[in-house]
């Protein structure tokens, strides 16, 4: 057991040993190890490549250690959370597609879906905005619910494969998450926020051309309108 703690405190010092980095940014290997699969996880999943799930359940532990190292105890609980989807996204992806079991379609979230995982989130910001300014001594209760909120809802929605978790990223999570990182004195975790931005850009654009293509192809499938339709048993 001694060990065992020795060993772990070892790696947590490294972990948060001062790291100078160009442009004169001080960080840690804690942080540019979230930074490095943060980005590449995003990038995966832009390709639509299952590893994006593998890569975004070591961007949470990164996360996970970093977080909790600051105190930063709500975003450490979603890294949980994270990791669990990153485990539910790949079964899903693996299992989720109606062809082949490696084959989940981009697509459109449902409207009864979609209108679920709008209603869930609002109530569940105004909830915990008002938990956290009347409960607590948090200096941005809306931000930090808001962020978390939209957080879990978009990666639901990748974990499903729908097209709508990237503006879910970019307006609802990477844009606010700028100025709350740059308020701890993460700038590395804030200039990453603007690398997610550009990738779920990437991301989205690759995601509506496969969209557009499958529902091509669909419609290529289905007869025209007064085409005609063999009856069984005639002649091809």
């Amino acid at each position: 057991m001694t060990d065992l703690g020795e060993i772990g405190a070892a790696v947590m010092a490294w972990l948060f040993a001062p790291l100078s980095l160009p442009l004169g940014l001080v960080s840690s290997w804690a942080e540019l190890g979230g930074f490095v699969t943060g980005a590449a996880s995003v990038a995966l999943a832009a390709r639509a490549s299952i590893w994006t799930w593998p890569v975004g359940i070591a961007n949470g532990l990164f996360w996970l250690a970093l977080f909790l190292a600051n105190g930063l105890y709500a975003d450490s609980a979603l890294q949980v959370v994270y990791i669990a989807l990153g485990v539910y996204g790949t079964w899903h992806w693996l299992r989720g597609g109606p062809q082949r079991a490696d084959d989940l379609p981009v697509s459109r979230v449902p409207p009864q879906t979609g209108l679920v995982v709008v209603g869930a989130s609002g109530v569940a910001i105004v909830l915990g905005t008002w938990l956290l300014a009347t409960r607590t001594n948090s200096t941005v209760p809306f931000l930090d619910v808001e962020t978390t909120v939209v957080s879990l809802a978009a990666t639901f929605l990748l974990t499903r494969k729908h097209i709508e978790n990237w503006p879910a990223w970019i307006v609802g999570v990477n844009v606010p998450y700028i100025g709350l990182y740059l308020g701890k004195g993460l700038a590395l975790t804030a200039i990453l926020q603007l690398v997610f931005i550009a990738l779920s850009v990437v991301g989205w654009a690759r995601w509506r051309r496969e969209l557009r293509a499958s529902d091509a192809a669909r419609m290529g499938a289905v007869p025209a309108v007064g085409a005609a339709v063999p009856v069984a048993g005639e002649a091809a």
